[in-house]
């Protein structure tokens, strides 16, 4: 401040201080997190890190006759990514299915390798990889754009609201603060830049054949 500007101004509130800060660091985005109680982190409206474009395919639900099992239900989802970003990303694929009445499932596990295969071949598109072979490198450019397919068991088919998180799509993440609920001691969680995929599937599901289940909100969270 130029010399002969140093008159004195009163005191401001914290919260107006608090808002200075964070409008100062917005090349830095997430770095003011839950100033308040129950405030959660947002992603930033932009892009500020590396990030793929993510293109989410029908997510459908298929019944596979598993030798000396039986039937067996599957949900799988296919989706294609595209580095516009510049250079080489790595990707890792990492999906997580979350029912209404809290099953949590990572894509691929419990799957049997034979359920891949069957499904890479209803799909019958080469250039469709499964969720192992997908990862890797990613070249610039919508030439080199990577498609692929993950698979989660079907273990409740009486839901009425399936929920995806994608990870590993951008480099974007912040350090969240809360409390445990057990100790009362502040805990620190670092939070990703996730796509969030919601479909509604009110009622019995088994019977709707090869039909889309319903998307019915998709955005970025961080998670």
């Amino acid at each position: 401040m130029p010399s002969h500007a140093r008159s004195r101004r009163p005191a401001r509130p914290l919260g107006r201080l608090l808002l200075a800060a964070c409008v100062a660091l917005v090349a830095l985005p997430m770095a003011c997190v839950a100033t308040t109680a129950g405030a959660a982190p947002e992603p930033s409206p932009v892009p500020t890190t590396w990030e793929f474009d993510f293109r989410e395919g029908p997510m459908r639900l298929i019944t596979v006759d598993m030798p000396g099992v039986g039937p067996r239900a599957y949900f799988y989802l296919t989706f294609t990514i595209t580095n516009f970003w510049g250079g080489e990303l790595l990707y890792a694929p990492e999906f997580v299915l979350k029912t209404e009445e809290g099953e949590v499932q990572t894509s691929g596990q419990n799957v049997p390798p034979q359920v891949n295969e069957y499904i890479l071949d209803l799909l019958n598109d080469p250039l469709i990889d499964d969720q192992s072979t997908i990862l890797g490198q990613v070249l610039e450019g919508i030439e080199n754009a990577k498609s692929g397919v993950v698979i989660w068991p079907a273990t409740d088919l009486n839901v009425d609201e399936i929920m995806v998180f994608a990870a590993n799509l951008s480099g974007e993440h912040t350090t969240y603060w809360t409390k445990d609920p057990e100790t009362g001691d502040r805990k620190r969680i670092v939070l990703r830049k996730t796509r969030m995929l919601r479909y509604e599937t009110p009622g019995e599901i088994a019977g709707r054949g090869a039909r889309p289940l319903e998307l019915v909100e998709k955005r970025w969270i961080m998670r």
